[in-house]
Protein backbone atom coordinates (compact mmCIF):
# COMPACT_ATOMS: atom_id res chain seq x y z
CA UNK A 1 0.00 0.00 0.00
CA UNK A 2 1.52 3.46 -1.13
CA UNK A 3 2.28 5.92 1.64
CA UNK A 4 1.52 8.69 -0.42
CA UNK A 5 -2.16 8.17 -1.62
CA UNK A 6 -4.04 11.53 -1.94
CA UNK A 7 -6.78 12.35 0.66
CA UNK A 8 -9.32 11.65 -2.48
CA UNK A 9 -8.04 7.95 -2.64
CA UNK A 10 -7.65 7.54 0.75
CA UNK A 11 -11.45 8.52 1.40
CA UNK A 12 -12.42 5.57 -1.38
CA UNK A 13 -10.62 3.00 -0.05
CA UNK A 14 -12.41 3.64 3.83
CA UNK A 15 -15.67 3.54 1.56
CA UNK A 16 -14.65 0.30 0.35
CA UNK A 17 -13.34 -0.99 3.25
CA UNK A 18 -16.38 0.14 5.01
CA UNK A 19 -19.16 -1.83 2.47
CA UNK A 20 -16.96 -4.87 2.20
CA UNK A 21 -15.83 -5.56 5.92
CA UNK A 22 -17.39 -2.64 7.75
CA UNK A 23 -20.64 -3.92 6.60
CA UNK A 24 -22.20 0.21 6.91
CA UNK A 25 -21.07 3.61 8.45
CA UNK A 26 -22.22 4.21 11.92
CA UNK A 27 -24.54 7.06 11.59
CA UNK A 28 -22.72 10.56 11.39
CA UNK A 29 -23.42 11.56 15.28
CA UNK A 30 -21.75 7.84 16.22
CA UNK A 31 -18.56 8.63 13.80
CA UNK A 32 -18.02 11.98 15.72
CA UNK A 33 -18.73 10.76 19.19
CA UNK A 34 -15.59 8.11 17.82
CA UNK A 35 -14.04 10.56 17.00
CA UNK A 36 -13.65 12.61 20.29
CA UNK A 37 -12.81 9.51 21.83
CA UNK A 38 -9.97 8.42 19.36
CA UNK A 39 -8.53 12.08 19.76
CA UNK A 40 -8.56 11.42 23.18
CA UNK A 41 -6.41 8.28 23.15
CA UNK A 42 -3.89 10.57 20.99
CA UNK A 43 -4.10 13.03 24.20
CA UNK A 44 -3.26 10.45 26.22
CA UNK A 45 -0.24 9.14 24.29
CA UNK A 46 0.79 12.81 24.00
CA UNK A 47 0.31 14.12 27.93
CA UNK A 48 2.26 11.07 29.29
CA UNK A 49 4.56 10.53 26.71
CA UNK A 50 5.60 14.29 25.35
CA UNK A 51 4.03 16.17 28.53
CA UNK A 52 4.75 16.19 31.99
CA UNK A 53 2.63 13.56 33.16
CA UNK A 54 4.23 10.05 33.97
CA UNK A 55 3.73 7.39 31.02
CA UNK A 56 1.46 4.47 33.41
CA UNK A 57 3.75 0.74 32.12
CA UNK A 58 0.01 -0.06 30.48
CA UNK A 59 0.38 3.34 28.04
CA UNK A 60 4.04 2.51 27.11
CA UNK A 61 3.01 -0.26 24.09
CA UNK A 62 0.61 2.32 22.98
CA UNK A 63 1.57 3.18 19.40
CA UNK A 64 1.33 6.83 18.30
CA UNK A 65 0.90 6.48 14.49
CA UNK A 66 -2.13 3.80 14.72
CA UNK A 67 -3.85 5.95 17.66
CA UNK A 68 -3.29 9.09 14.88
CA UNK A 69 -4.56 6.30 12.23
CA UNK A 70 -8.00 5.78 13.45
CA UNK A 71 -8.32 9.65 13.87
CA UNK A 72 -7.85 9.82 10.22
CA UNK A 73 -10.56 6.74 9.54
CA UNK A 74 -12.73 8.16 11.58
CA UNK A 75 -12.42 12.18 9.98
CA UNK A 76 -12.19 10.46 6.13
CA UNK A 77 -15.85 8.20 7.06
CA UNK A 78 -17.64 11.36 8.21
CA UNK A 79 -16.13 12.85 5.26
CA UNK A 80 -18.12 9.94 3.14
CA UNK A 81 -21.50 9.74 5.06
CA UNK A 82 -21.54 14.06 4.68
CA UNK A 83 -20.66 14.17 0.81
CA UNK A 84 -17.08 16.69 1.55
CA UNK A 85 -14.47 15.95 -1.11
CA UNK A 86 -11.55 16.60 1.59
CA UNK A 87 -9.05 16.84 -0.85
CA UNK A 88 -10.21 20.18 -2.43
CA UNK A 89 -11.46 21.16 1.03
CA UNK A 90 -7.57 20.46 2.02
CA UNK A 91 -6.25 22.27 -1.23
CA UNK A 92 -8.44 25.32 -0.80
CA UNK A 93 -7.63 25.33 3.09
CA UNK A 94 -3.94 25.32 2.38
CA UNK A 95 -4.07 27.95 -0.58
CA UNK A 96 -5.80 30.25 1.84
CA UNK A 97 -3.41 29.32 5.42
CA UNK A 98 -0.37 30.17 3.20
CA UNK A 99 -1.94 33.80 1.94
CA UNK A 100 -3.04 34.91 5.61
CA UNK A 101 0.53 33.21 7.08
CA UNK A 102 2.90 34.34 4.85
CA UNK A 103 4.39 36.46 6.82
CA UNK A 104 2.51 36.25 9.80
CA UNK A 105 5.34 33.12 11.09
CA UNK A 106 8.14 34.36 10.12
CA UNK A 107 8.02 37.89 11.59
CA UNK A 108 7.17 36.09 14.91
CA UNK A 109 9.22 36.64 17.77
CA UNK A 110 8.45 34.45 19.64
CA UNK A 111 9.11 31.39 17.34
CA UNK A 112 12.96 33.12 16.48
Amino acid sequence: MEATKPIGELQQQVDQWINTTGVRYFDPLTNMAMLTEEVGEVARIMARRYGQQSEKESDKAKDLGEELSDVLFVVLCLANQTGTDLQSAWMKRMEAKTLRDAERHRDNPKLG
